[in-house]
């Protein structure tokens, strides 16, 4: 990545985003919703048109909903679909079937990428400011003090686009990535997998099974829309494309399937899988998203889920420093908060992946009797059942105010709450996709001073008071411009039961930033405007 000395204006976008898939349109869509210009270059001439990822969590599609595209995703995905693992003789010894909806979604759901991908694309028509550039290929990218010029060759021939800051979602051989000159840290497996999409799904049960068979293991899963998925690992010395001819494929599936007869294809292709994680995301005005970021094996369904993680992550911050609410220095926690999470969930898909990948029969036997063990100890087959070993995101730096309370830093729950219109409605859909301030029965308005009234006002901070239902309707002075929604559900009551404070200032992507008593608001007001780097307006 050159630096030369000289800067300049000239912008045609806020932000460059290379590449179009599900990451780099998520944050397009983000960059979109909060005012940004954006330009998305791709190499392509349209969308990938085949599966790839096939599961999506409630995470991703709360950030669905954030950039209100669940209407065009929900269609293409099956909700609650469990996660079976089975050994050799068939049995399951590990059974993923999360039932919580904290989040406001279902904790697994089957889904088909393509479509998804379309709603997304669909999504940014929304937006005057936001635009894809097709079949142009991303060349040399350039910073300066004030921004970035990204060299593009495209149908009318080679130009350069200019840009304040540019992100990098163009996958694993990203690009970008490498003209950070940022390491690439961790390991690839010497293990191939044949993947195979079929129309038609001659088995039609649901969920998926991956089966830990030490002759050959393998995988099926059921996807929307009558389609089945099947991954088989292959062995040293078989040549990937003699086992990825459509024979040779039929054969894999009938050896386990032998009785379902024609099978219509609509692709094959070996995969190996990677465990890696680029050594930052952030260095100056360009950053990696996704895959360019992070590359995981499959056996969580992770990978898609930490690229949409990464854009909603970004897609506020870039906003903030863009619109001139926040300092640059923002963008640093991007790296800070998102690059140890992924690296956590890099890990614990390498161990799932052992628990499969055992082609010796005395370690699949060994896998198979500590398995067993499981199911005597129900504390740890709800530890495994309801996914509690999911790392889930904390961020105990970065752009949050750290406390005594563990909730600081941890994603907020979403349950259904009543309106005083009578709407049954998410909680998010309540607060907004910014700012907030929630408080559990008490008027912000009542404990904000006056420099930090004035700092939630320029912030475009949306307030929320949450009381029981019973008093919803009872009026209090000053609530003209608060929003009060009833806990119709309990389920805020139980949250702040179990926390220290009643105010929770709520980021963007809807992580508790701080959280206090209403005593404590200006304080922290303050302390919240010097991790946004915003704490201009006190000197």
């Amino acid at each position: 990545m050159t630096e030369p000395s000289g800067g300049g204006g000239g912008f045609d976008t806020d932000v460059i985003v290379v590449g179009a898939g599900p990451v780099g349109l998520a944050l397009a869509n983000f960059c979109g919703q909060y005012g940004l210009d954006v330009t998305v270059v791709e190499a392509l001439d349209s969308l990938i048109d085949y599966p790839r990822g096939v599961g999506m969590d409630d995470e991703t599609l709360r950030s669905f909903q954030a950039i209100g595209v669940t209407d065009g995703v929900l269609p293409h995905t099956t909700p609650n679909q469990l996660l079976r693992f089975a050994n050799s003789h068939g049995r399951v010894f590990a059974s993923i079937e999360p039932r919580t909806t904290a989040f406001g979604w279902p904790r697994r759901s089957a889904f088909i990428q393509p479509l998804v991908d379309q709603a997304l694309l669909a999504g940014l028509d929304r937006f005057d400011r936001c635009r894809v550039v097709w079949s142009t290929t991303a060349g040399t990218v350039t910073e300066d003090a004030d921004g970035v010029t990204l060299d593009v060759d495209g149908p009318d021939g080679p130009g350069r686009l200019r840009g304040r800051y540019l992100v990098g979602s163009d996958g694993g051989r990203s690009g970008v990535r490498k003209q950070m000159g940022v390491s690439w840290e961790g390991t690839t497996s010497p293990t191939r997998w044949l993947v195979v999409d079929l129309r038609n799904d001659p088995i039609g049960t649901p969920n998926a099974y991956v089966h830990g068979d030490p002759r050959r293991p393998y995988v099926s899963i059921a996807l929307p829309h009558n389609t089945r998925r099947f991954e088989f690992m292959l062995f040293d010395g078989e040549d990937e494309h003699t086992m990825a001819h459509p024979d040779r494929v039929a054969s894999l599936i009938h050896g386990v399937f032998p009785d379902i007869g024609r099978l219509d294809f609509i692709r094959h292709r070996v995969y190996t899988h990677h465990a890696r994680v680029a050594g930052c995301f952030v260095k100056g005005r360009v950053m990696v998203a996704g895959d360019a970021a992070h590359l995981m094996p499959v056996w969580q369904g992770q990978g898609y889920n930490s690229g949409i993680r990464d854009a909603t992550n970004l897609g506020w911050k870039l906003a903030s420093v863009v619109r001139g609410l926040a300092g640059p220095e923002l963008l640093k926690t991007y790296d800070t908060e998102r690059r140890t999470h992924a690296a956590s969930m890099v890990k614990i898909s390498q161990r799932a992946g052992l628990l499969v990948r055992q082609t010796k029969p005395a370690a699949a036997m060994t896998r198979d009797v500590i398995t067993r063990a499981w199911d005597l100890v129900p504390s740890l087959k709800r530890y495994v059942v309801e996914m509690k070993y999911k790392p889930m995101p904390r961020y105990t730096e970065g752009a949050v105010v750290p406390g005594g309370d563990a909730a600081v830093g941890r994603l907020f729950p979403q349950p259904m709450v009543v309106t005083r219109d009578g709407d049954t409605r998410r909680l998010d859909d309540v607060t907004g996709p910014w700012f907030s301030i929630l408080t559990w029965s008490t008027n912000p308005r009542v404990h904000l001073d006056e420099d930090a009234t004035r700092f939630w006002k320029e912030l475009g901070a949306h307030l929320v008071i949450v009381r029981p239902t019973t008093q919803l309707h009872w009026p209090e002075p000053g609530e003209e411009d608060v929003t009060v929604v009833g806990d119709s559900t309990g389920t805020l009551k139980s949250w702040f039961d179990g926390h220290t404070g009643s105010v929770v200032l709520l980021r963007p992507d809807r992580f508790v930033g701080a959280l206090g008593r209403p005593v404590d608001l200006n304080r922290m007001t303050r302390s919240f405007a010097r991790a946004l780097g915003s704490s201009g307006i006190w000197g």
